[in-house]
């Protein structure tokens, strides 16, 4: 998926599209524990399908409940689940930020090789 130390930095185009890539894989990535976080709500504090949505994204997007919970299950779900959104998260930056660290981490590694090459003729 990327090109190696000794290849050549991609060109912008290229490199656009590779960022469009990992920010689609990670929306979709995105969509499994928003899914898991609906279908919990619904199942377990009996909220309607919009409001299980709004639940599950607020603690997928790191801010918290908005209805009241229920049942203790219901409340041992939404902890959970906000432990698993909170690891699940720092992935899903990880991919879409790994294009962007990837390319300086590249060039960095280029521009040391030209440095290299440079002083040694």
């Amino acid at each position: 998926m990327f090109e190696r130390y000794d290849e050549p930095l991609l060109s912008p185009r290229d490199f656009l599209r590779r960022v469009i890539r990992s920010g689609l894989i990670g929306a979709a990535l995105l969509g499994i524990p928003l899914l898991i976080g609906v279908i919990g709500y619904m199942g377990l504090a009996g909220l309607a399908p919009v409001d299980a949505f709004l639940n599950a994204s607020m603690i997928l997007g790191g801010m918290g409940p908005v209805d009241p919970l229920p049942t203790a299950g219901a409340k041992i779900f939404a902890g959970l689940y906000a432990l698993f959104a909170g690891v699940f998260y720092l992935i899903v930056a990880g991919v879409i930020l790994a294009p962007f660290l990837h390319r300086v981490l590249h060039r960095l590694h280029l521009a040391e090789g030209d440095r290299k090459d440079s002083s040694s003729g």
